[in-house]
């Protein structure tokens, strides 16, 4: 009991509070599970967080901000739409194999937290979804995608990457990385992509 006291840290407790959060959900979670799961008592838990709303906005916090900075390292200036879908569509698949748990507490439980902090991370999500789909839009234009909405194809291939959550395992038949590559595929079919990018 004592080494596993010496072991809570915040780190520690937003970790157990993820993994509790995605199995059962954010309202179906009480702090006294996670203070159970880390063999210490409940009041001991505000040693290293405020508020379980804190939890969850921690996690929705790096989340999103992660998603962000992936899409902006892979995507830049250039006029190559096909390969700026395809990079942008990989990293969003890959995030949703590798990062499972928070994303099915993003999509889930977002809704949860309160004002302003609800609000600023939706428009966080907001920013994503309309980046990505500004890609599709210049592809239309440009006459390398055909496809008649942009927004619906954008949201067709952003759903298909969240669903990877649900579904992929560490020891699946497939890799992490081969689901993203294979993803990447399907988006710029989604699009009719004429280029033939892999």
């Amino acid at each position: 009991m004592t080494a596993a006291r010496s072991a809570v840290s915040e780190e520690v407790v937003l970790d157990t509070a993820l993994t509790l959060f995605a199995e059962r959900g954010y309202h179906g979670t009480a702090l006294s599970q996670i203070a159970e799961v880390l063999q210490i008592r409940t009041p001991s838990l505000y040693n290293h967080m405020r508020s379980k709303e804190d939890l969850l906005r921690a996690i929705v916090d790096r989340t999103t901000a992660a998603v962000l900075e992936d899409f902006e390292r892979v995507t830049g200036e250039d006029d190559d739409w096909a390969g700026q879908l395809a990079r942008a569509t990989r990293v969003y698949a890959f995030r949703h194999a590798t990062h499972r748990r928070e994303a099915l507490v993003v999509n889930r439980d977002t809704d949860c937290l309160g004002e302003p902090h609800r609000t600023q991370f939706q428009a966080r999500r907001r920013r994503h979804e309309h980046a990505f789909r500004a890609i599709i839009a210049c592809g239309v234009d440009a006459g390398v995608f055909h496809v008649d909405s942009p927004a619906l194809a954008s949201f067709a291939i952003r759903e298909m990457c969240v669903s990877i959550a649900r579904w992929f395992r560490d020891r699946g038949a497939m890799t992490a990385d081969s689901v993203a590559d294979e993803y990447s595929r399907y988006a710029l079919q989604i699009v009719g992509s004429q280029t033939g990018h892999q």
